[in-house]
């Protein structure tokens, strides 16, 4: 009997295509090149996207503006942010993190007791209930986690450290938002907030939370550089960023050539050209924000009494660190780094989908031929390799030429792209592969693209 989801031959090739469970691209919501509404108020001359990321963002259908600074993220992008997050979770969880959730509404009360509701000014989205209550969505965490955990009276050593994340929707009131979800009112940060018994242990934690940054951005092959930072409205006496290296970044950034020395230009009030360390002349570039890291010491625990029991049942404060990373931003620095002006480029990790199959245009010779084989292809990749099964899409617009497919594909940066072509009339048949990361062509078997996807790596 046929094995499950394979079809008898006697099925005509395009309907197999239809029947059989594989994705298929006709049927993708990935609309190209959505008209955008007068509405979303585009930044720009003419409506038109202000860089790289935000333009292939818009045309390869990952995202449509909402109002300004807000986004409808479309699957393709939903399928790469829930990637991202898994390989977060996985960074998080290695550091001894636990998830949990946190209300995006948070009273003003709150806010007002850490003298933030003052301070952070319109960047503040605020509202009032029906009682006349004042809140805010909030764009960070600190009091609401502090208060939870200062709710646990009876907290003691033996319990730290305690590592809390969350993922989830923040909000900024942004005077001008721009470039996309680089610079938006609603975006998604992964916040994680720590609590240790002393100075000491705030500090390891905060350099393990900072090798955790260094091993996620080195995993999705991301050029990052980790630089001195001000500590701004979230307070604390330490703060580092983590900045990849762009001419749209609006942060300014002093490196020594070295490597010995690297800070944001803010943090230094223009004094310093050279290195503290070796004397070189540091070199000035631009960068894009995507983590930061905080240790706070207890200017939270103090303001809402977030105490553990020593070793000698004295309540003492715990000493406190938070750590950003903007989970949608690293989406789209990722495009703005990686790719080229025509052409998404994803870390392969968290890339939508590794692989789609162009069956041959309808009407060819190698028709019949061509859809049967890329059926078994697809068929036997997802036997062999099951982690991969969601990961596959046949562009089965057969009614475009192989060329057109192709452009598409390469465009939309799936890293690896088969094509039944005139050789899968040959014995063994041969497929076209390209592997777009490397920047290569190959004409391989259904076993060699097997063999070279083995390697393929999915969170």
């Amino acid at each position: 009997p046929p094995s499950a989801g394979r079809l008898p031959a006697k099925v005509p090739p395009n309907l197999q295509l239809r029947s059989a469970k594989r994705l298929l691209v006709s049927q993708l919501f990935q609309p190209f090149n959505l008209q955008v509404g007068e509405e979303a108020g585009w930044e720009g001359r003419a409506g038109e996207p202000a860089c790289r990321s935000q333009k292939l963002m818009l045309q390869g259908g990952l995202v449509y503006p909402s109002v300004p600074g807000c986004y409808y993220y479309l699957p393709p992008a939903v399928r790469a942010m829930e990637k991202l997050v898994k390989v977060v979770d996985g960074e998080m969880q290695a550091v001894g993190g636990q998830k949990l959730n946190m209300p995006s509404l948070s009273s003003a009360g709150l806010w007002r007791a850490s003298g933030r509701w003052d301070r952070m000014g319109p960047e503040l989205l605020r509202l009032v209930d029906r009682h006349d209550k004042a809140y805010c969505l909030a764009p960070t965490h600190e009091e609401v986690v502090t208060e939870l955990v200062a709710a646990q009276s009876n907290l003691s050593y033996k319990q730290l450290p305690l590592r809390l994340y969350q993922v989830t929707r923040k909000f900024r009131d942004e005077p001008k938002p721009r470039f996309g979800l680089l610079r938006s009112r609603e975006f998604y940060m992964k916040d994680m907030y720590t609590f240790d018994a002393s100075e000491e242990a705030a500090r390891q934690t905060y350099d393990l939370v900072c090798d955790a940054y260094r091993s996620l951005f080195d995993r999705l092959g991301l050029p990052f550089v980790k630089v001195q930072a001000a500590t701004g409205s979230i307070g604390g006496t330490m703060s580092h960023e983590f900045q990849l290296p762009a001419d749209v970044g609006e942060d300014r950034l002093l490196l020594c050539p070295d490597g010995h020395f690297a800070a944001n230009v803010e943090m230094l009030n223009g004094e310093r050209t050279s290195c503290p360390t070796c004397g070189e002349k540091l070199t000035q570039t631009k960068g894009i924000e995507v983590g930061h890291t905080f240790y706070l010491g207890t200017k939270y625990s103090s303001v809402f009494n977030a105490v553990f029991y020593s070793a000698k049942n004295k309540p003492q404060l715990a000493e406190m660190g938070c750590y950003g990373l903007g989970i949608t931003r690293i989406l789209a620095a990722s495009i703005e780094v990686l790719s080229t002006e025509d052409s998404i480029r994803w870390p392969s990790l968290i890339a939508p989908y590794q692989l789609c199959l162009i069956p041959p245009k309808r009407g060819s010779k190698e028709e019949e031929e061509g859809v049967t084989l890329l059926e078994r292809v697809y068929d036997d990749l997802t036997e062999a390799l099951p982690h991969l099964t969601g990961d596959l899409v046949v562009d089965d617009r057969t009614q475009l030429t192989i060329g057109k497919r192709l452009k598409d594909a390469n465009k939309l940066g799936y890293p690896y792209v088969v094509i039944a072509g005139k050789r899968v009339c040959e014995d063994p048949p041969v497929f076209e592969v390209w592997n777009q990361n490397a920047g290569e062509v190959l004409f391989l078997t259904k076993e060699g693209i097997i063999e070279l996807l083995s390697k393929v790596q999915v969170p």
